[in-house]
């Protein structure tokens, strides 16, 4: 077995590391959202937190780890008969992306269950977890059905398994932590309220900082044992430091003061529901106990809030989460200090030190000394000084107004300029756009697929273990052969040959290829600010529906992929809220850069269908190129066409976005749209409420295609 990293070892990070320890204190606070950029010690730190929790005593040959005081009268391994326990580590379990509801919340053996009555359950990760941690690396990545199984356990305490009348149910209390990169997309707003704290982490910008965890990296893999033993005594005075906080925590008095300061921050910054309040009373008590008080104060509800509010806040799902700590101290200085009672020590220090009190280069587990992290987590860079009027780098008279285009000489070919991003409009709410036809792809709340959930459509035989059983088919299945199986009680005799899976029908997630047309022609301020808030709205849709985006533009004499297919739709929001426009109107490159995108897409992941959005007025003024896919000169209308009806030949589902405005129309939207064998809407039509029967006019326009090849 492989010497973990030491948890006192790990450089700065003191939020995170905070918050995994008022989780090892109690357990009750609801677990850990540790949210974060790519190498910032993120698995590390959660790994190593195993190794700080006190050992726990289980019924030996318990599968569920009953402790021996309290056993569950309810585990399947039950009933237990009083006796000495054994005393293990405290494990730390792992929940891989990939996994299956059968290895997460157990299996039963449905052909013992249906030829002989017996609970033949083998049980899940939920239990191996069971008074210990379980860890959710990407659990941004993990399928929703999984994550509301995970979630409904962590709260509950238990794991129910039900299938065709047979139930099981086993305890499943554990310490839930889940690490997530945000660019790889975000958890739904219900499903990150679930999580008790969340923690924002990024590598450090200071230099001696980077050093030292580089410094350690490498030392730790030189001689992982020897590394481990430097930081041994750290790792021990933690250890005895969580079993005090413990022990302490029921002493710890939570006055009225302090309830009333987490009611009037949760109000004051607009939480829904009662969760964040118990959680930030729990958060603030525990951090009472690790400070070795009996006593909250005002401190400790200011760091719960900061710890339990920021995923909890009313917004938009493209604002980043945070928390207004000027708000924040506003709301609390509106309320007295608690006056401490019996409470004659002061604050112990709260954070265990390392070897020596040096800063990061003599090994001092923050890089600058132990402690409670400061109240605001990391220090904002200084805005730069407006420049003095004689400073300035250009004239005022030649300064951008924010409210008219950038001033930019005219480009070479002639067409109009380049200029400056606009702010998109406000977003609406769209009505969905789907794919026809019916997908097999990850689950999602866009187009019909056949899915593990859902409603029950028919059945057929197992391929691989049997998850569904459709119990109606395999009686039918198993009836005839009775006689011949010498049949002679009650019992119906089943063979796994018998055995039918349910096929059900459930929505699907897609992959939505925004293709948006920045060229000159739609570089009319008020204009483009309105075509960026109809994508935007789009975008809020494809967020909600569990969809992975991709953005093309396409201005001058070429195509660019601006943000490869991927699930963070903030990505895209923030790619589209930067986009200049200017230039011709390179329209087939645009439609030959989609063609290439879904190309690649399609051998990566081959069940996903896309549906194509080409947000443009049908203008087409230059041939252009789009990377690989190069035109080939001619003239641009007509490469347009062939291009659009490229990818009808191919089978992708469109939608055209027609941003043509004026009193005079040409409607080269609504011809790009039939070479696309979609529909076109325009953007005042792209509302919910004036957009009835799209959704029919790409079903209609696919299957007529369908039909006529």
């Amino acid at each position: 077995m492989s010497t973990p990293y030491p948890f006192t070892a790990v450089v700065g990070q003191s939020d995170l590391r905070l918050a995994l320890l008022l989780n090892a204190v109690s357990p009750a606070v609801g677990g850990v959202l540790v949210r974060g950029e790519k190498g910032t010690a993120k698995s590390t730190a959660v790994r190593a937190l195993s190794a700080l929790l006190p050992q726990v005593d289980v019924v030996p040959g318990c599968r569920f780890s009953c402790a021996p005081a309290a056993p569950d009268p309810a585990c399947p391994d039950g009933p237990h008969e009083p006796g000495p326990g054994a005393a293990r580590p405290a494990r730390m379990v792992e929940l891989p992306v990939g996994a299956s509801e059968d290895r997460l919340v157990g299996a039963l053996d449905i052909e013992r269950a249906l030829a002989e009555g017996v609970k033949a359950f083998e049980p899940g990760l939920l239990a191996d977890a069971h008074r210990g941690i379980l860890y959710v690396d990407e659990v941004n990545l993990l399928h929703d059905h999984l994550i509301d199984l995970l979630l409904d356990a962590a709260a509950m305490g238990a794991s129910y398994v039900e299938r065709e009348g047979v139930s099981v149910r086993h305890a499943a209390r554990f310490l839930l932590v889940g690490t997530m990169n945000p660019e790889e997309g975000e958890l739904r707003p219900q499903l990150l309220d679930r999580f008790g704290l969340t923690v924002e982490v990024a590598a450090s910008r200071e230099p001696a900082q980077r050093v030292e965890v580089v410094r350690r990296r490498l030392a730790y893999e030189d001689d992982p044992a020897a590394f481990a033993g430097r930081w041994a005594g750290d790792e021990q005075d933690v250890r005895a430091r969580v079993v005090a906080a413990r022990a302490l925590l029921s002493q710890v008095r939570l006055g009225d003061t302090s309830l009333l300061q987490i009611a009037a921050t949760c109000a004051g910054f607009e939480v829904d529901g009662m969760r964040a309040d118990i959680v930030m009373a729990r958060t603030a008590t525990a951090l009472a106990a690790w400070a070795g008080r009996s006593e909250v104060r005002k401190e400790d509800v200011r760091q719960a809030a900061l710890l339990a509010l920021p995923h909890r806040r009313r917004r938009n799902p493209f604002d980043a989460p945070g928390l207004d700590e000027d708000k924040l101290d506003e709301i609390l200085d509106g309320f007295p200090d608690e006056e401490p009672e019996n409470d004659p020590d002061p604050d112990p220090d709260p954070e265990p030190e390392g070897p020596d009190d040096g800063g990061p280069e003599d090994g001092g587990p923050d890089g600058g000394g132990g402690g409670i992290p400061p109240q605001g987590g990391p220090e904002a860079p200084e805005a730069p000084e407006a420049p003095a009027p004689d400073e300035s780098p250009e004239a005022p008279e030649t300064r951008e107004s924010p409210d008219s285009p950038a001033q930019q000489p005219a480009s070479r070919d002639g067409a109009s300029p380049e200029q400056a991003a606009v702010r998109a409009a406000e977003p609406f709410r769209t009505k969905m756009l789907s794919v026809p036809g019916l997908g097999e792809g990850a689950s999602g709340r866009r187009s019909r697929a056949r899915t593990a959930h859902g409603r029950t459509t028919g059945a057929q035989r197992p391929r691989g273990q049997l998850t569904k059983l459709h119990l109606a088919a395999t009686v039918q299945a198993a009836a005839p052969h009775q006689k011949a199986r010498g049949r002679s009680g009650r019992g119906l005799v089943v063979r796994k040959d018998d055995l039918r899976q349910a096929t059900r029908e459930g929505r699907e997630g897609n992959l939505v290829l925004f293709v948006v047309d920045a060229s000159g022609s739609m570089a009319a301020r008020q204009r483009m600010s309105a075509v960026k808030g109809a994508v935007l709205s789009l975008l809020l849709d494809a967020y909600q529906r569990r969809d992975k985006v991709g953005l093309i533009t396409f201005r001058g004499s070429a195509a660019e992929l601006a943000l490869p297919p991927t699930s963070s739709v903030d990505a895209a929001a923030v790619r589209l809220e930067q986009l200049p426009t200017g230039g011709r109107t390179p329209l087939a490159a645009g439609l030959l850069k989609a063609h290439e995108v879904l190309r690649i897409e399609r051998l990566r992941d081959p069940s996903r269908r896309p549906l194509l959005v080409v947000v443009t007025d049908g203008r087409a003024t230059s041939a252009g190129t789009a990377g690989s896919a190069r035109t080939d000169g001619g003239d641009p209308r007509r490469l347009a066409g062939r291009s659009a009806r490229l990818l009808q030949a191919e089978g992708v589902a469109s939608v055209v976005v027609d941003c043509e405005s004026g009193p005079v129309r040409l409607g080269l939207a609504g011809v790009l749209a039939a070479d696309l064998g979609g529909p076109a809407v325009t953007l005042d039509g792209l509302r919910a409420d004036s957009l009835a029967g799209l959704v029919k006019n790409v079903r209609t326009a696919s299957d007529t295609h369908r039909r006529a090849a």
